[in-house]
């Protein structure tokens, strides 16, 4: 078959399929991402969720030894929640970044890619094809980059000229070789909005993230949130999303293209005091189908923990005691001390205090520690 052909009939059966966009590059080695990869790496700033190493993730032909081309998909999702629950005092709520809402992306774009690797075989037996969604070893960015999907932001974010950046990536390698079309030219210019409004610094400069100092990577992590950024997080607790609603290009973005990305307000706000008794089951129950929750309940909990003490709580006082107290996390029962002492209520206080007498974890005792701190700080 004539492969400008093939190449019409995929961009022609992407649109039926629900792809939102849809381009094609060659397949050869990513040589500046590698570059910037190993300078990552020397600096420290990777996040460690990354698979493969940096050959595997710059060089296609070790993951489709025949690979010719590579076929990047974009799907947008919706920017603003309908129906949007109301935060009250009584029932403080948490937040989901946007690209947490609805069903997890992972299994929509996959089932998206899934679909167009086999029409490719069913027209051209001879191929060959390899799908990736985000936990794959490539960069879906730098191939996106590429492809012309759109051109990499200040932020790292592909920025689409349709969409913003409000877009979810994968990726097909295939051993047919399409002609490629041309990247676009960079539009962040001048703009540095990202890079001020980032609260942690984590956007070094332009293009290049800190993902250690990056609160959509901390929300994941599953020790205690550093000292440094516990104020900064608000109400997050699954991503950070500031330097793409800054972003100029994600003015007045907002597609709903795709069901399946439509969020369920109470599950992409939930209220706090509940997740810190969620039990495994009904955590599964309720959020396991968002990608949001590949990490599991624990770095939610904490980050909710958090959240509680930023709000300064005081109907929660009693149940983040009982935490302190009972939970057989050390992570979880510091947290909890820590936010209480953040509330500052007499009644915190004193009870971090009778905590301390029965806790043997020393981190745990460091946290009480740092919770009565408050007492003797001005509030804030």
């Amino acid at each position: 078959m004539n492969t400008d052909q093939l190449r019409q009939e995929i961009i022609d059966y992407s649109k039926e399929i629900g792809i939102d966009k849809i381009g094609f590059a060659s397949a050869d080695v990513f040589a500046g991402l590698k570059d910037r990869l190993k300078r990552q790496q020397e600096l420290g700033y990777q996040s460690g969720f990354e698979k493969g190493s940096i050959e595997e993730r710059t060089e296609p032909g070790r993951l489709l030894p025949e690979a010719k081309s590579i076929i990047s998909i974009a799907l947008a999702y919706p920017s603003r929640m309908n129906d949007r629950p109301t935060n009250t005092k009584e029932e403080r709520r948490g937040v989901f970044c946007r690209a947490s809402w609805g069903v997890d992306y992972h299994q929509v774009l996959r089932d998206r890619l899934e679909k167009l690797a086999d029409f490719i075989q069913e027209k051209f037996p001879e191929a060959s094809t390899k799908v990736m969604v985000d936990t794959g070893e490539l960069s879906d960015r730098a191939v996106a980059e590429r492809a012309g999907i759109g051109f990499s932001g200040k932020n790292t974010s592909i920025i689409t000229p349709e969409f913003g950046s409000y877009v979810y990536l994968g990726e097909l390698i295939t051993n047919v070789p399409f002609v490629p079309d041309t990247p676009l030219e960079d539009g962040c210019g001048s703009c540095t909005k990202c890079l001020d409004a980032c609260p942690t610094g984590a956007l070094v400069q332009g293009g290049q993230l800190n993902a250690q100092r990056c609160l959509a990577f901390l929300t994941q992590t599953k020790d205690f949130l550093p000292d440094e950024f516990r104020p900064k997080l608000g109400n997050f607790i699954y991503g950070f999303d500031t330097c793409q609603v800054v972003c100029p290009y994600n003015k007045h973005v907002d597609f709903h293209n795709h069901p399946e990305f439509e969020p369920e307000p109470d599950v992409a706000k939930p209220k706090l005091k509940p997740m810190l008794r969620i039990s495994n089951r009904e955590f599964k129950e309720t959020f396991g189908h968002i990608a949001g929750s590949w990490r599991g309940k624990k770095p939610l909990q904490r980050n909710a923990l958090l959240a509680l003490g930023h709000y300064k709580d005081e109907t929660a006082v009693d149940e983040m005691i009982a935490v302190m107290n009972n939970d057989p996390r050390p992570v979880i029962r510091g947290t909890a001390a820590w936010s209480l002492g953040k509330i500052g209520t007499e009644e915190a206080f004193a009870a971090i205090r009778e905590a301390m007498d029965k806790e043997t974890d020393e981190q745990v005792l460091t946290e009480m520690e740092k919770g009565l701190a408050f007492a003797e700080t001005p509030a804030t």
